[in-house]
Parts: structure tokens; sequence; C-alpha cells
């Protein structure tokens, strides 16, 4: 692992992991031996990082040189940890684990009392067991070929249990409580398509780039999606005598 990765998943660790923490934690966190950690610490420490503790101790993280002060209402922290709090609860842990790393960002750049409220908030999300289907492709795919606007060949099994296999350009993903959705343009049938993840039983790169298409994509969806909700609630004409 390259010197810099390495020091940067210790402050990962220092600032996400409960304070005091024990070398043989951050060791087995960033994949190096003790005697590894100790010079790290110490090159962190000479880099500006205020790190309270010595061997036999665990270390503490009191003073990030890499994130700006913050300062945040009770409520905005409660708000920003409710939400954040919520991934835990979309059946995607890559999402959830960038969650809690976000929090304890935020927390290592705040004054003492309100880094407490954030690691000890007043309010929590919480929503049923077992209520998404469970998926079975990698969403860190799925994710990845809507940024980099590349596609993806699909095997999906639809409601009426049909299957088949298609080319998509993936646009978004959309989560709620029960579902996790992909919005594509499906290039087999030249239009906008809304897959359950769940029922998309394999998931492969495509190689073709739609690049810069997807956001003019998505505009577009939109625009198609209020023409039709709009055709659906005008008034009927009145029946004639």
């Amino acid at each position: 692992m390259a010197r810099t990765d390495r020091l940067m998943r210790l402050m990962d660790a220092l600032r996400r992991l409960k304070a005091p923490v024990t070398a043989a934690r951050l060791a087995e966190e960033t994949g190096v031996s003790e005697r590894q950690l100790y010079r790290d610490i110490a090159t962190l420490r000479a880099g500006g990082a205020l790190i309270d503790g010595a061997a036999g101790l665990g270390y503490t993280l009191t003073e990030d040189p890499a994130l700006p002060p913050q300062s945040f209402s009770r409520l905005e922290i409660e708000a920003l940890v409710l939400a954040l709090g919520a991934l835990d609860q979309m059946g995607d842990p890559a999402l959830a684990r960038a969650g809690r790393n976000a929090v304890a960002r935020i927390a290592a750049t705040l004054p003492d009392r309100q880094a407490r409220q954030a690691m000890h908030p007043v309010l929590h999300a919480w929503y049923p067991p077992d209520a998404r289907p469970p998926v079975t492709v990698d969403l860190g795919l799925l994710r990845q070929a809507c940024w980099d606007e590349t596609s993806l060949l699909i095997r999906y099994r639809d409601m009426q249990e049909r299957v088949s296999e298609r080319p998509v350009w993936p646009l978004s993903l959309s989560y709620s409580e029960r579902t996790l959705m992909l919005l594509a343009f499906c290039r087999l049938r030249q239009d906008f398509r809304v897959f359950h993840v769940s029922r998309i039983e394999r998931a492969e790169p495509g190689g073709e780039s739609f690049r810069p298409r997807r956001v003019s994509l998505l505009r577009d969806y939109m625009v198609q999606r209020r023409a039709r909700h709009a055709a659906e609630v005008r008034p009927r004409s009145a029946p004639g005598p």
C-alpha cells in the first residue's frame, strides 16, 4: 500500500472509531504492523495532526489539519446525523459505510460540545427489518456506470417473471423505504425504463460510452414524466346531452 493511502486510512480510522483507539485496532484497520503504525502516528503528528495518547493507552484525534473548523446548530447536527443514519436501511453497505465516515469527518471538525451532540443524537431513523428485497448485483458497478456514463448489459426478470437481456444507459438510482430502482435508457426498446434492482439478475459493463448525455436524458425523462402525469390528471370533457 502506498504511504499516502496508508496515512489517509489511518486518519479515517482515527476519525470514525470510538476514542481512545488502541494501536492494535488501528494496525488492523490500516493493514500494517504495530511498529509501522507508531511510525505513521509520528508522521501524522509531524504533519500537524493533534493526536493524544501513546502506546498502551490508545490514541485520540483532537484536531484534524485536513478539515476546517465547522459550526452547526443543534438541530442542523441532528438533521445531518438523522439523514446519514437512514443509509443503514438502504440495503447498500458501501453507502452506509460512506455515511458513517462522513459523520466522523464532520464530528472531527466540531467543537467538543457539538461533537458530543453529533455522536449521541436524539433523533434516529428506523425502518421495519427486511422491508427491502435483497439485491444480488454489485451496486458499486451500477453507481460507477452512472457516474462514468457507460453502458451496462443486464439480465432482468420483470414482475410477470419474464426474463430479458438488454443493453442500457444507466442514469440514476432511486432509494425508497421498500424499493431500489434504476432509471435507464433502454437501448433495446429505445425508451426510458425503470428497473427494480432486486430483479436484475446479472449486470456487467457494456463498454459503450454515452457521455455527455446523462444530464440531457434526465431532463428528457422529467419532461416525458410531467407530460404523462398532466395527461392522467387532465379533467375529462363534460359528457354531451
